[in-house]
């Protein structure tokens, strides 16, 4: 199993559930598993740069992985998809929730 869905078939169920689910522009919570690194979390974190999200880190109980929660108001479920996939593209080790 990969840590991350990168299929299109995962990105197109989740695309039909958000717009059966949401009124858009919607507020959209992203959580992310990422290595605690501050390099990591920084990238993760630079995506969302000027978009006038809330940013919360939390570290794992031994320290080694830091859950990243990020809320942001998005346009439409493509946005959140591809957000998604700048995500897992950019950042190495991360795991999408």
């Amino acid at each position: 199993m990969s840590n991350t869905p990168n299929s299109e078939e995962f990105y197109k169920k989740l695309k039909a559930q958000l717009e059966d689910t949401s009124e858009w522009p919607s507020v959209y919570l992203y959580k992310f598993i990422v290595p605690t690194t501050t390099d990591k979390i920084k990238q993760v974190e630079h995506i969302f740069d000027n978009m006038g999200a809330i940013i919360s880190t939390k570290k794992s109980k031994n320290g080694k992985y830091t859950s990243v929660s990020i809320q942001v108001k998005l346009k439409d479920a493509d946005h959140v998809i591809s957000k998604y996939k700048e995500v897992t593209s950019k950042v190495e080790g991360v795991i999408s929730l």
